[in-house]
Formats: structure tokens, sequence, C-alpha cells
């Protein structure tokens, strides 16, 4: 962990900065004739994941909202190339500090998020999120792979390597995630296997895997599964769906990872053994 987190590349300290004044020159095709011979470049999306602004998937949005410029225009499409070294970018007003792939320093953290905390970078309603927890490494601009909802707590990832979490979040690589969940009454067996063998939701058809019964707690019962998709609050709906809605859902590992020892609210590094466990499913 490092003892002197470094400061946020694109802080807003200077609000008044305009960068439709920016002297540099109009961002150019990449198929422009006369470009630079052995300029590299690179799609914006990528980019910006690596100077850890959000997820590929947050830039985009953030592309379509129009909330980012290069070199005084506003982006308007998905996957525009730009050149690090020459075009200037801007996102909400604030300057990017543009970062090399050899040069950025990638960081991985594991957070325990407790319930009513937002598995986002900010949040318009001012709620707490997972970035307010990290205290001294707020500044370093990782954001969480993933999601996980707002009543749910545990597992969850933050980084500022863009392509690694990208990879993590695509759905055609599974990456296996485990929960303990807590069932109001007392599913039977057949509805545990109902879980395991799937089901139809509102948007498809939806499994979990390694169903176990653990233990009753009062007139509840705590059960494990895992799933192998991120769909919206799956394990919700799944569990209202057979008529034993969630009481409370801990997320107790991804992948390699687990919460082993970390207690709600609390943070740290991936171990060298951990990362590359998660490089090698990508």
């Amino acid at each position: 962990m490092p003892s002197e987190p470094k400061k946020n590349s694109i802080a807003r300290a200077n609000q008044n900065f305009d960068p439709l004044r920016s002297s540099k020159p109009a961002l150019r095709n990449e198929n422009d004739e006369g470009a630079p011979v052995g300029m590299a470049k690179e799609r914006i999306q990528k980019v910006l994941a690596r100077a850890g602004i959000g997820s590929r998937r947050a830039i985009e949005a953030m592309i379509g909202e129009g909330r980012v410029l290069v070199n005084k225009e506003r982006v308007t499409r998905q996957g525009l190339k730009i050149d690090i070294e020459k075009d200037i970018v801007h996102v909400d007003g604030a300057k990017v500090h543009l970062v090399a792939v050899e040069a950025q320093e990638r960081l991985y953290y594991l957070l325990h998020k407790p319930r009513k905390v937002m598995s986002t970078t900010k949040d318009p309603a001012n709620r707490t999120t997972v970035i307010d927890l990290l205290g001294p490494l707020a500044d370093l601009r990782l954001f969480p792979v993933g999601r996980l909802d707002y009543e749910s707590e545990g597992a969850m990832l933050l980084t500022n390597d863009g392509a690694l979490s990208h990879q993590l979040m695509h759905p055609s690589l599974k990456v296996p995630k485990r929960y303990e969940v807590k069932m109001k009454g007392r599913p039977s067996d057949e509805v545990l296997a109902k879980l395991e063998k799937g089901l139809y939701l509102e948007d498809g058809p939806a499994k979990a895997f390694d169903v176990e019964r653990l233990r009753e707690v009062e007139s509840n019962t705590w059960v494990a599964m895992t799933l192998k998709e991120g769909r919206n609050r799956l394990i919700r709906r799944m569990c209202w769906r057979v008529k034993h809605p969630v009481v409370r859902l801990i997320r107790t590992g991804i992948g390699p990872i687990t919460l082993d020892g970390l207690q709600v609210g609390e943070y740290r590094e991936l171990t060298s053994e951990e990362i590359s466990a998660l490089s090698t499913r990508v």
C-alpha cells in the first residue's frame, strides 16, 4: 500500500479553466494523410480507463452524455482513436493526464463494502460511495470493477487497470462470484434445486451454481450460491421469484479472491499471486 498516495491527475482545483481555449490543434482522423510515422493511437475508452477515469463502460456513458472533449471538440462517437502524446483530453472540464501503458502504475485493492454504500465513484444524491471509504487512497483514481447494489455487502475489487476491469466484467469470461444469502423463511430442497436448474425472469433465463443450505437462523435460512453473470440485482430477483426474498446478501468472493480476514469497511491491496490468478482468467 503506497505510503504517499499520488495526487488526483484530473483534480478540479482550477474551476475557471476553459478547455475550449486550448491552443492544441484539432484532432485529426486516424486515417488522415500526413500523420507522423509511428504515431501510436488508441481508443479513447482504453486511454481514459488507464488514466483512472472509470471503466470502459462508464467512459462510453460519459461520451454519450457529451462530457468528454478532445482538442476543444466534443467527442460524439465511441471508439475514437487519439494520440496520447499530442491530443488534449478533458472530462467534465478537467484536463486528464494521459498515461502510456508502460508508465502506468497499476493498483489493485479488495474492499469489504458495507450496506448502504454506493458501488460507484460518485453519487448525485451525495450518498457514501466505495471511494469515500478509501481514505488516503481516494486520490489514486481507482474505480470499482462491476457493481454491488446499495443494500448488499461484500467483496468489491477496485483498480486503475482499465483493461483488466473490462475483461473481468465481460459476459463471455463468466468470472464466478460467490455469495451467502439470507433468504426469508425455509426454502425447501426443491426450491434450492430450482435455483440451480434455472428459472425465467423478465430479462431472460437465470441460474445459480453450487447452491447449498448453510444454516437456519430464527425464521430465515442462509444459503451459499455462485453466479457467473452480472445482471442487475439478479440474486434478489431469483429469490423473489421462488417466494423467498432476500433478507441479507453478502458477496464472499470474486474468482480466486476471498473476503477472508477482511472486516466490513476494510480494504487491502491484492497480493501478486492474486493479481496473477485474476490475469490468467483474461
